[in-house]
This record gives C-alpha cells, structure tokens and sequence, in this order.
C-alpha cells in the first residue's frame, strides 16, 4: 500500500527520506526508525518523546542512510527490524567503528 493511501498526503518528488539507527551505547540497546527529518526525529528521541528511547535512554544516532522515496524506505526500514543483532551490529561498526553521534552529518 502506497504512502498515499495510507496517510493520504502525496509526497513530493526528491523529498529525502532516511533510515536510521540509534543506540543506548556500543552494543546496547538499538532503535531503528525512519523520517523524512531526521534532525528533528532524533531531537524527539533525545527529548524522550519515545517511549522506547526513553525507557533504553536510547540518545546517540550511529547510522543512517537516505532513500528517494517513501516506499524503498519504508522497505529497508522493515528489513532492518527482522536483521539479526549481529547484523545490525556490523552495519554499524561498518560505517561507524567507535559508534560516535553522527547527527552531524546529516544533510
């Protein structure tokens, strides 16, 4: 079911979406999301505005990739969740070895 349907708001074309992870700390608890801000999703989670996040004190943003559209998003978001841990672990270390905030680094 398209993004349109199920909110019925059209997005535009080229709006970025992202794919994110989040950790308590190294090996610790993850949260996996997705947004269109990223920024402001992950000031949310660091306000604790997530029951999740804020139960885990789940703060620091160490990976995330950009997606076209809502769907391919949507898709990988839903990939990621079913990964194993290990998986996830790996992907992350993969890009960012010492599990650092990349909050800067977001376009």
């Amino acid at each position: 079911m398209s993004h349109a349907l199920l909110t019925g708001v059209c997005q535009p074309a080229g709006m970025t979406h992202f794919v994110y992870i989040m950790a308590s700390r190294p090996g610790g608890a993850l949260y996996v999301g997705r947004s269109r801000n990223l920024r402001q999703h992950v000031e949310a989670h660091r306000a604790g505005l997530s029951a999740h996040t804020a139960k885990y004190k789940i703060r620091t943003l160490v990976w995330f990739e950009p997606h076209e559209d809502f769907e391919t998003s949507l898709r990988r978001e839903r990939s990621l969740k079913r990964w194993r841990r290990a998986w996830k672990d790996l992907l992350i270390t993969d890009l960012n070895p010492q599990w650092k905030d990349m909050t800067h680094a977001i376009p």
